[in-house]
């Protein structure tokens, strides 16, 4: 996934929203990044959204398999985050340049299955001896509708907390906070306004997307009911986003009208002791060689652990009939189910539980364990049809609350109108 969009504004909330999911991947120019001739073998064109720093690990995991196939060939296809979807549906609308195989991220795979544009890999994956089993549950239970399964997961990516090791150090604070009471606690020992230093800068835009949901998810509540009627402004909803605002205005522990962006900026900084985001932060973070720990989302809400969660998915367009074809993808997909090493390479807990269990898997960097320590408590969008549709609004509102320009309860009401019009 890569480096989740995070300059999503609220512009780009409103338009994207339908996922929130245009993860990572940054906004390169489109690039074709196969290369040698596929010299005969059937050849197999694979879309991806990976335009950041984890565009390099999926190719080489596509390069690898191409080596040592006999009979095919993945044409590996790099899209623009802010591009992707945009190039999905002309594709999958008109069949023109279609792929054969694509990722998508797993809250869009409802809507898109809903068109009809997606087809089963029920069968593909049991020609490939590919079976459900063999991954996380999550995501494989999230792409599986009306008893067939639309999506094989290459990934799970929630919610992270990273923490500035040297200033834990000078707070004397000898661990990562694990709840409210610890991480208030932390955060106001971090906290020096002489210095500029904050424990916790709280962002207003992206990443909310993530942190919000995971609080509610915290409070023992859902965005939405069994029957997919939103519920943006229910109390736990509103503990949530009061408790967010809270930080910035009652606990200061975070400046105020923080803009996009500015609390990773604080972070590379060394102004910022905590903060919460993806897994896809961590090449930004090693670059800059930032002395942070990775630590499991504190349980900031009053009942439950709970982390909000983003997965890649590998599909296939409901178009693509040709039997070679179908059998290469499945191919592919077994070796990546062995070979994803590679892709947790770039920060990422893979959805494989072979390489999950692997020594090599075991013995990567702190990052990528303590995310598959989530795995167990993550959530996803609602599968909700239009789902981001519902919830541009509340984005917005939710921003406006946290520059300290509206009160929760109201923007919360106002967000949860808006979405019930939403059809």
């Amino acid at each position: 996934m890569g480096l989740w969009k995070r300059a999503w504004g609220i512009a780009a909330a409103a338009v994207l929203g339908t996922s929130l999911a245009l993860a990572g991947c940054s906004s390169k120019s489109t690039e074709e990044t196969s290369s040698p001739s596929s010299s005969g073998k059937q050849e197999i064109t694979f879309w991806t959204p990976f335009s950041g720093a984890d565009g390099p690990f999926m190719k080489k995991i596509v390069d690898n398999y191409n080596k040592q196939s006999d009979k095919y060939y993945v044409k590996f296809q790099i899209i623009p985050n802010g591009e992707y979807y945009k190039q999905v549906d002309l594709a999958l609308s008109t069949g023109k340049k279609r792929p054969d195989l694509m990722i998508m991220h797993v809250d869009n795979i409802p809507t898109y299955q809903k068109k009809g544009q997606l087809q089963p890999v029920d069968d593909i994956a049991a020609k490939a001896g590919i079976k459900k089993e063999d991954y996380v549950e999550a995501p494989v239970k999230y792409a599986t509708i009306d008893g067939k399964w639309y999506g094989i997961p290459l990934d799970i990516h929630p919610l992270v907390l990273y923490y500035n090791k040297d200033l834990f150090k000078a707070a004397g604070i000898d661990h990562p906070p694990t709840n409210r009471e610890e991480f208030i606690e932390a955060a106001q020992k971090l906290t020096d306004k002489s210095k500029g230093q904050w424990g916790y800068v709280v962002p207003t835009l992206w990443p909310q997307q993530f942190i919000f949901p995971t609080v509610v998810g915290q409070n023992g509540a859902k965005l939405a009911d069994e029957q997919g009627k939103p519920q943006l402004n229910s109390p736990e909803a509103v503990e949530a986003l009061t408790f967010l605002k809270d930080l910035v205005y009652k606990y200061k522990v975070s400046p105020e009208k923080v803009a996009q962006d500015g609390e990773v900026t604080l972070f590379l900084q060394g102004k910022n002791a905590m903060q919460l985001n993806g897994p896809w932060m961590k090449d930004q973070f090693d670059k800059a060689k930032i002395n942070y720990g990775v630590a499991p989302v504190p349980q900031l809400g009053t009942k439950q652990q709970a982390v909000q969660a983003g997965s890649h998915n590998f599909v296939i367009p409901k178009d693509v009939t040709d039997a070679k074809v179908l059998e290469g993808i499945g191919d592919f997909l077994k070796y990546v189910a062995g070979h994803s090493i590679d892709w947790a390479q770039s920060g990422q807990a893979v959805a494989s539980k072979q390489v999950l269990a692997s020594d090599e898997f075991k013995q990567l960097t702190k990052q990528q364990t303590i995310v598959a320590q989530e795995f167990d408590y993550a959530q996803f969008n609602p599968p909700i049809i239009n789902w981001g549709a519902m919830t541009a609004d509340l984005y917005k509102e939710i921003n406006l609350v946290l520059l300290g320009q509206k009160d929760p309860q109201k923007a919360l009401d106002e967000a949860q109108e808006k979405a019930l019009q939403v059809k």
